[in-house]
């Protein structure tokens, strides 16, 4: 969260990438299968309880799934997908509003995650960022000079942790995984869950047009 971004009066749109413009997990499953002999459920949105070693091996340890994470993320990025009709939302909405992508990635992956979007088309400013979302994102909004404001994430954590640093910013609650979807409980500190890009840049649109939200909300 380094570059400076000048003030304007044009709405902001905070955009998560993975399981929201990208497909992750489906290529994370293959590729765990492939070269880990790892299987993985689409259970559930948190990775510990979707892993599984295959055979009689022990049970994965945190330290041995959070590396999976970190051979995924760069090396294996290029197997990602684009979700369908993100694309063309984005590019809608940056007719109204300005967009920035926040990525929980490390700062090394940053030129990898913009070089992946720009060859799907989607050319927006990218910040990489560790744990909960509601400082970046509060930032973000003050750079902006405090437009109305749409958040739009899968994880049901920065949701919450949005709605804690940032409560003003509207909060919709998006899973594109198809085989995911189902599994995840609607986030209870959004204000709206749709998975679907094609219904989803309407809400927003409309959330732009209506204002800021309340704090209350």
């Amino acid at each position: 969260m380094t570059r400076p971004h000048p003030r304007g009066t044009r709405p902001l749109l905070i955009c998560d990438c993975d399981e929201v413009l990208l497909h992750m997990l489906r290529h994370f499953s293959a590729w765990l299968d492939e070269a880990h002999d790892v299987d993985f459920a689409f259970g559930s949105w948190e990775l510990a309880k979707n892993m599984k070693r295959r055979g009689d091996g022990p049970p994965l340890t945190q330290e041995e799934m959070r590396g999976f994470l970190g051979g995924f993320f760069p090396h294996q990025m290029a197997r990602q997908t684009l979700v369908p009709h993100a694309r063309e939302s984005l590019a809608w909405l940056a007719e109204r509003a300005d967009i920035v992508i926040l990525t929980n990635l490390q700062d090394d992956c940053r030129t990898h995650r913009i070089e992946q979007l720009t060859a799907f088309g989607i050319e927006h400013r990218v910040e990489c960022n560790r744990g909960g979302k509601g400082g970046p994102v509060a930032q973000l909004v003050a750079e902006h000079g405090d437009p109305v404001t749409v958040f739009v994430d899968d994880l049901p954590h920065h949701h919450q942790s949005v709605a804690e640093h940032a409560p003003g910013v509207w909060r919709l609650h998006m899973v594109s995984e198809p085989e995911l979807a189902p599994g995840v409980p609607t986030a209870p500190a959004a204000h709206a869950r749709i998975d679907d890009w094609r219904a989803a840049r309407e809400w927003i649109a409309d959330r732009f047009a209506a204002g800021a939200a309340a704090a209350a909300a």
